[in-house]
Formats: structure tokens, sequence, C-alpha cells
């Protein structure tokens, strides 16, 4: 059986990987949730585009998407262990005793959660517009998975969001204001109000072809 200390989205079986996300440890946790469901996202839009016959004149855009997605899925599961290890580290630096030392690492460890998940998220935004393509150009008897793809992508935008607030946030219990941490990370706020953004605009794109996806469900 595999050590729990050493799962990972590498070298982990799904069945070994869920169950230390599951466990009361917070690494994995949420974050690296969120990579994993980023992969997902990628590799239903990898296989869309694989059953994708595209005109002559899409041939080298579907051929760049489906690459995208190939390396999306790779690139999201080694961001979901960075979060794990990022995660590890937040953790202990809300078990250091109280003083100084324990407010900075409680500042630098916020801040490199933030930072690990705002390109998390960066990833995401990227692939809204290839699902979108998929979702107007790829196989039609394939929408479905189309959107299968865009509520997994949800999850992981979602979940970028919700991380980099949360972890902004967690500066203040290293003694700063909200005013400050924006002014001070003006990057990862920024981040936030762009990945809310994105959820208003996945959750359109779905909408839009909500007709094709689930037709018993129209009207």
């Amino acid at each position: 059986m595999t050590d729990p200390d050493d799962v990972t989205t590498q070298s982990s079986t799904v069945e070994e990987w869920t169950r230390a996300l599951a466990e009361s440890k917070g690494s994995p946790g949420g974050g690296a949730g969120t990579g994993v469901m980023l992969a997902i996202a990628a590799s239903l839009a990898s296989m869309v585009a694989g059953y994708t016959e595209p005109k002559e004149h899409q041939k080298a855009e579907l051929a760049f998407l489906h690459a995208r997605a190939h390396g999306l899925r790779e690139a999201a599961l080694k961001l979901a262990d960075d979060d794990a290890a990022a995660s590890e580290a937040f953790g202990a630096a809300f078990r250091l005793d109280q003083g100084p030392e324990r407010d900075a690492a409680i500042h630098r460890a916020s801040v490199e959660a933030a930072k690990a998940s705002a390109v998390l998220g960066e990833r995401a935004l990227a692939a809204i517009d290839d699902l979108g393509w998929l979702a107007s150009n790829g196989n039609p008897a394939l929408i479905a998975d189309v959107v299968v793809g865009f509520g997994a992508l949800r999850a992981a935008v979602a979940g970028a969001r919700t991380n980099v607030s949360f972890d902004l946030a967690t500066i203040r219990s290293a003694g700063a204001t909200l005013d400050q941490v924006r002014e001070q990370h003006p990057a990862l706020w920024a981040a936030v109000e762009q990945l809310t953004a994105a959820l208003e605009r996945i959750d359109q794109i779905t909408a839009d072809v909500d007709d094709r996806a689930a037709p018993t469900d129209a009207g």
C-alpha cells in the first residue's frame, strides 16, 4: 500500500490519491483537487479534439488545440502536486508558536499558496477558448463531453479563485488589513477578479449549448 505521504498525481492510482484527499491532512486538499479538475477538463478537450474531423481551414487550429489540451493535462497534474506541497508549508506556519517568526511564516506561506493557485487559475483561463471552440466546431456527438469538460473547468476556475482570495485574506492573521494586502499584491488581487469574470463566461457558454447537450431538459 502506498504511503500517504508519498501520494502524488504522477505516481498514485486514482483510488490512492482520492483516499489521501479524504484524510484530514490538507495535503492534498482543495487546491490540489482544483488541479485534478483542470486535468480532467483538459483530458476531455483532448478526447473531443481527437474525435473531431475538421474542415480543411480548421486543421491547423484543431491540431494546435489538441496539443495544448495534451500539454495542459500534464501541467495541471504537476500544479496539483505543487499545490499539495504549498499546503504543507501553509499548515506548518500555523503550527508555530505565537510571535514574529510565526507571523512572517504565515505571510510567506499565504503568498506562496496564493501564487500557486493563481498559476493554476491562469492555465484554466487559457482553456476556456479551446473548449468554446469545441462547443462550436467539435464533433456534435460529443457535445455532452464538452459540457462535462466545462463543468470540470468551472470547478478548477472556482477553486483557483477561492483559494487565491482565501490565501490573500489569511495574511490578515499576520497583522495586515485587506487594503494593505491589495496594495502589496495587486497582481494576485487582480487574478481573483479575472477568475470571477471567467466563471460568468463559462456559465454563458454552457447555457448557450445546453439545448444540444441536454435536449430532454429543454423547456
